[in-house]
């Protein structure tokens, strides 16, 4: 057996001939340096002590040792990041309908929510149960009419389809207040229920009209346009294009006490700008009229329930407009869109803004209220002509663009007509 001292003699020299034949492999040419270490003093321990080439060794090694630490660092952070970012997703994953969150009043580039604003069930149900209501009043009166009429063969028929369809409806409603309590909102199976529900109330609307076209004495302008709720599916739709325009006057009746702001009456959308005519009043914004994306603050104050005429004129000529409320002038500027005709080939929405050719609603930006007499000539009317709208003189003109006749309008989504008479429900 090899003696004490020479053998740990041996292990020191084997020990500094495998340190400096590395180090020679990865730093060249070296110096080897012979160094004295106490019989019980640990041999690294010992060089860490040492000067020379030992103390970069040191600061390498405790570098290399932070560099370690800031990397778990790094690391721990990152798989925070990851987990916070996975339930997010998780629970985007989750819902069915999303809550609109509106970017502000139309303009270039405009977020497309597509969904609805987020309202609780029992103010959905009741609104859709005063739906249902209007239209059973409806029908009860085309009954009262058919009792009067000897050809009354084809108007039961009509009238016992109308029954079935909003017998149908009724169980539709039922179904989804089931669904409601047995599942939380905001679920597929909801969505599904109320785009059925949707669907009905627009079909058996449109059975409804067609029936009441039946009645010879009803004249085909007398109705208004409700729009319940804050949606992005409830609106109206001319059924013809507006000219190419060089100058116009629009023209309607509204009503409305939404908060906050009343939404948007009309826009009118050609392919490549959506904002080519619109007239809205979003948030705590003014009301606003857009020509090519081009902005005129209107001093309108409608916003308390009753029924105001409204009536905005403009020339492409130096973009001078004018605003009536209720037949006085309100106010006027120019530089609205100065030498830009207004476009033909487009969709014209009632109830919505466009962020697509007729199409990309937001709930947020939606009308809550009601419509009725929209007319649009392609001139500026005479303040005479608008106070003859605004006060229902026989001497008012009809719009030679678009003219209010149930022929030229169609409703989707559950907006409703009722019958309407401006000067006798004026407030």
């Amino acid at each position: 057996m090899m003696a004490g001292p020479h053998w740990k003699l041996f292990l020191l020299s084997w020990l500094v001939f495998v340190h400096s034949s590395r180090a020679h492999e990865d730093f060249g040419q070296t110096q080897f340096i012979c160094t004295s270490v106490p019989k019980d003093m640990d041999l690294c321990t010992a060089s860490m002590q040492n000067s020379g080439p030992a103390e970069d060794l040191k600061t390498t090694i405790t570098q290399l040792r932070e560099t370690v630490l800031q990397q778990k660092e790094t690391i721990v952070n990152q798989k925070e990041t990851i987990r916070e970012l996975t339930s997010k997703l998780s629970r985007c994953e989750s819902q069915s309908l999303p809550v609109a969150a509106g970017t502000g009043g139309r303009r270039p580039g405009g977020k497309n929510t597509m969904g609805d604003l987020s309202r609780g069930t029992t103010e959905t149900l009741t609104q859709l149960g005063q739906t249902l209501q209007t239209l059973k009043q409806r029908l009860e009166n085309l009954e009262q009419y058919s009792r009067g009429n000897n050809n009354t063969v084809q108007t039961n028929s009509l009238k016992d389809l109308l029954q079935n369809k909003i017998d149908d409806m009724e169980k539709q409603v039922l179904s989804r207040v089931n669904t409601i309590e047995e599942t939380k909102p905001g679920s597929k199976n909801d969505t599904e229920q109320r785009n059925r529900v949707e669907s009905t109330l627009t079909s058996l609307h449109h059975r409804i009209t067609d029936l009441e076209k039946g009645k010879d004495a009803k004249p085909t302008d007398k109705f208004q346009l409700t729009f319940p709720l804050r949606t992005n599916y409830m609106y109206a739709k001319a059924k013809r294009s507006l000219p190419e325009m060089y100058s116009f006057s629009v023209c309607l009746w509204i009503k409305s006490n939404a908060s906050p702001g009343v939404g948007t009456p009309f826009s009118y959308a050609v392919p490549g700008q959506s904002n080519e005519l619109v007239l809205i009043e979003w948030g705590n914004n003014p009301m606003e009229i857009l020509i090519n994306d081009k902005v005129a603050k209107l001093p309108f104050l409608i916003n308390d329930g009753k029924w105001h005429h409204l009536c905005i004129t403009w020339t492409t000529r130096d973009g001078m407009w004018e605003a009536f409320q209720d037949g006085v002038m309100r106010g006027s500027g120019e530089n609205l869109a100065p030498y830009h005709p207004i476009k033909p080939e487009g969709v014209l929405v009632l109830g919505q803004e466009q962020d697509t050719l007729g199409g990309g609603f937001d709930a947020t930006q939606a009308f809550v209220g009601e419509l009725a007499n929209l007319h649009i000539w392609n001139r500026k009317l005479s303040s005479s002509e608008i106070n003859n709208l605004a006060n229902c003189n026989s001497k008012a003109p009809t719009g030679n663009v678009f003219s209010w006749t149930e022929s030229s309008i169609e409703v989707f989504g559950g907006a409703t007509k009722w019958t309407f008479e401006p000067c006798r429900s004026h407030n």
